[in-house]
């Protein structure tokens, strides 16, 4: 019986150390996971916060939008998630018809495309300021890229003036940037206008009045756009225009 009981009294104490070894091998491998959970990379800040840019057409209807009367437009309607400008005579556009459009110290992006015709197939008129500006794309017989207007000069005839070959029924990629320092504008990834606008008289002609205060046009052409965004500027991008721009004064 002693015999016995010694011998439970071993298995116990076996167990017990067995048990306290088990647990400490856990907690052990426990930490080993924290510490690996700590050395994982945080996620990038774009999968954190909210996308910067907003989405001004849903890519199934004109809602938000209005078409302009500009004297011969054409139609204006939804196709296949872009929005179609047919060929007028002289110019067709759609104007965005809400308040809360931006104007200084912001981005706005697109795609458009000519699709018949041979002028200017997505002009985009913005605010700069207290003041209004447009991109020509493909104007002056489908080659000119450029601001209208600058020191009352046209795209085609101030310092902005730019020439592109367009091919039918392609999709382009077009980016303007306004700071308080620059203009800036890309086709892709070619940057097709760096303007310092101090000192410069920013405006537009006549014609793109309509699609104010931003708005889409074409000239004796059929357009398409679609993936209309906008965003802010980032403190980062302001500064570093403005630093660009006292460099090259």
């Amino acid at each position: 019986m002693t015999k016995s009981l010694r011998a439970t009294g071993f298995g116990i104490a076996v167990w017990t150390a067995m048990g306290a070894l088990l647990v400490c091998g856990r907690a052990a491998l426990g930490a080993g996971e924290s510490k690996a959970e700590a050395k994982k990379p945080a996620a990038p800040a774009a999968q954190k916060g909210k996308d910067p840019w907003k989405k001004l057409f849903d890519g199934k209807t004109l809602k938000g939008w209005k078409v302009p009367k500009m004297g011969g437009e054409g139609k204006v309607y939804v196709k296949d998630g872009a929005i179609l400008m047919e060929q007028g005579n002289m110019m067709s556009g759609i104007t965005y018809d809400a308040k809360d459009f931006p104007t200084m110290n912001y981005e706005v992006a697109l795609e458009g495309k000519r699709t018949q015709g041979s002028d200017f197939f997505c002009t985009t008129t913005f605010p700069v300021g207290d003041s209004f500006c447009s991109l020509v794309v493909g104007g002056w017989g489908g080659t000119v890229v450029g601001l209208s207007s600058i020191n009352y000069y046209d795209a085609s005839e101030n310092e902005t003036s730019r020439f592109k070959e367009f091919k039918q029924d392609q999709w382009y990629r077009v980016r303007i940037r306004v700071s308080k320092a620059k203009i800036e504008a890309w086709i892709d990834d070619e940057k097709m206008v760096d303007l310092d606008t101090k000192d410069k008289k920013i405006s537009i002609r006549f014609e793109c009045e309509p699609c104010k205060p931003f708005g889409i046009a074409t000239w004796c052409t059929t357009g398409a756009v679609r993936d209309i965004r906008v965003r802010a500027l980032t403190e980062a991008e302001i500064k570093a225009a403005a630093e660009k721009a006292d460099a090259q004064q």
